[in-house]
């Protein structure tokens, strides 16, 4: 025999203890955006994430650079004038985020007056490290 369903008003008098209830209020008061949802060309099975709190110093260029996997990124402090190889720059602040593609060319991450401070999240496959190539040098 099948369970009975809920009358509408035993329906509703659970919902609404539900939403009485103190986890529903503290869902109430959180908010989820999608900021960034980033395509990889080349997906990769992800062994570990390493997170980096990476600081440049006032005017202080990173120069043209390609990291040996995709980097993920958001801006804590300050400002960075970025730019991939090929489309327009864009300057970076505070709670601004980036995406750097495996094997893409960054032109530009250019520190701003004040300097910049981001986290550079890097998933790596396993024995991979984080690595960065700079071909002009």
């Amino acid at each position: 025999m099948a369970p009975a369903e809920p009358s509408a008003a035993e329906s509703s008098a659970a919902e609404s203890s539900a939403a009485d209830s103190p986890a529903a209020e503290s869902q109430a008061a959180v908010t989820r955006i999608v900021v960034q949802d980033a395509v990889l060309a080349h997906p990769v099975t992800v062994a570990r994430i390493e997170t980096r709190r990476i600081t440049l110093q006032p005017g202080a260029p990173a120069g043209l650079h390609v990291h040996s996997g995709p980097v993920v990124g958001s801006i804590e402090t300050g400002s960075v004038t970025y730019q991939l190889e090929g489309q327009e720059e864009r300057v970076l602040r505070a709670g601004d985020v980036f995406f750097e593609p495996e094997g893409e060319r960054v032109a530009r991450f250019d520190a701003g007056a004040d300097g910049v401070t981001f986290l550079g999240v890097f998933p790596l496959a396993a024995g991979q490290d984080a690595a960065i190539e700079f071909p002009d040098r």
